[in-house]
């Protein structure tokens, strides 16, 4: 479904900078980017990021400065983006297209932060800002693939967000990770924000956009392990919500020895009043191995994975860390889809797969290749599906 080749040095000229020219043919587009990042700019702790993307449906171009809390001790933080990216966007049902529309999307954030720094074990660090993000959105000419065209929509707002962490981390191997060390948070991380747009600032509607997100890890015992998280997007407009959305998840570990670990994970995501260009979509590539990508929409998802995985010594011509593991994923989506079919109630899949953990790159990425077995869905899926992708975990 995608490939691309890439040029790419991860530290130039011997500091840590990275600098990358890439080809990639996708599901979605065609693109050739060039991309420049330096998270240490003079010495400093200042970070810029520079993107440009000449697609085969539009061109993306982004700049950002930060200097964000890059220690827990750190107090102060400042920074600013810049993006601008027209594309061709899709509707999709059972894994097909059924419509398409163009999107024009500008934004720009600046803000500004301050905290005492670490203090009796946690953290609180303010942030103070604005942000302008539009989108406007247009037919595409002679599309096969004709539906209606979302209304576009202009929020810019000043905001104000807070943060709670929690100086509890630990380090730990053969996790989510093959032969590598894992920086793992056991204590707090809050984080709220709060906005409000209107025509005064230049936006086209009043609304009060708020965000909010918790995690939390446990310990349950010396071989066990919960991970919990949970997240919360959206706006207040003319009396009601919209576009608002909050998911949550849960994982699951527990080592049986030095090289096999059971993994369990449920997650769940659900939506009200969504705007007309977002879709929560569940398949191949979001969790559901057995399925077409993008195969169900709804108003909401939940997703359910127990997977065996095995860590081998096995380490061929001291390039690849080599892993397998086994897994039953099952889930769905719910609600109502108003571009495509309904619901298919739950679904699940079993399979096995091979995992190639790569310790030259200093990506630290690993391959996944698996073969998914579907165990309902309609009568136009394969009996196999087969899945190579690189992913940043297990």
């Amino acid at each position: 479904n995608t490939s691309g080749f890439e040029i790419e040095d991860l530290n130039l000229p011997g500091r840590g900078s990275q600098l990358s020219l890439g080809r990639l043919s996708g599901i979605d587009r065609s693109a050739t980017s060039l991309i420049y990042r330096d998270r240490q700019l003079g010495h400093s702790w200042w970070s810029v990021d520079l993107l440009y993307s000449d697609n085969s449906d539009g061109v993306e171009k982004a700049l950002a400065l930060d200097h964000d809390f890059h220690e827990l001790d750190a107090r102060w933080a400042a920074g600013g983006a810049w993006s601008d990216a027209a594309r061709i966007d899709s509707r999709y049902d059972l894994g097909e297209e059924v419509g398409e529309y163009r999107r024009i999307a500008r934004g720009a954030t600046a803000y500004g932060g301050w905290s005492r720094g670490l203090v009796g074990g946690h953290v609180l660090r303010w942030r103070y800002g604005a942000t302008l993000d539009e989108r406007r959105f247009a037919a595409v000419p002679g599309t096969p693939l004709p539906t209606p065209t979302p209304p576009g929509r202009k929020l810019a707002y000043p905001w104000v967000s807070a943060e709670w962490v929690q100086d509890d981390f630990r380090a730990d191997r053969n996790r989510d990770q093959i032969e590598r060390t894992e920086d793992l948070q056991d204590g707090w991380r809050l984080r709220g924000r709060l906005g409000w747009a209107d025509p005064a600032f230049g936006a086209d509607r009043s609304a009060a956009l708020f965000e909010a997100s918790a995690s939390r890890g446990y310990e349950l015992s010396r071989d066990a392990a919960l991970l919990l998280s949970g997240s919360l997007t959206g706006r207040f407009e003319d009396g009601s919500f919209a576009d608002t959305i909050i998911g949550g998840s849960a994982r699951w570990y527990r080592r049986q020895s030095p090289r096999r670990l059971l993994f369990a994970s449920l997650s769940l995501e659900a939506g009200t009043n969504l705007d007309a260009d977002r879709q929560i979509l569940i398949g191949g590539d979001s969790g559901l191995r057995g399925y077409p990508l993008r195969y169900q929409a709804g108003e909401g998802r939940w997703l359910a994975t127990l997977e065996q995985r095995a860590f081998t010594n096995w380490f061929p011509f001291r390039l690849f860390n080599v892993g397998a593991a086994a897994f039953v994923d099952v889930g769905g989506a719910w609600g109502d889809n108003p571009w495509g079919s309904r619901s298919r109630g739950t679904l699940a899949d079993v399979g096995i797969g091979l995992r190639l953990g790569n310790n030259r790159s200093a990506l630290g990425n690993v391959l996944h290749i698996d073969l998914a077995f579907p165990l309902n869905g309609d009568s136009s899926i394969d009996g196999v599906q087969l899945l190579v992708e690189t992913r940043r975990s297990f």
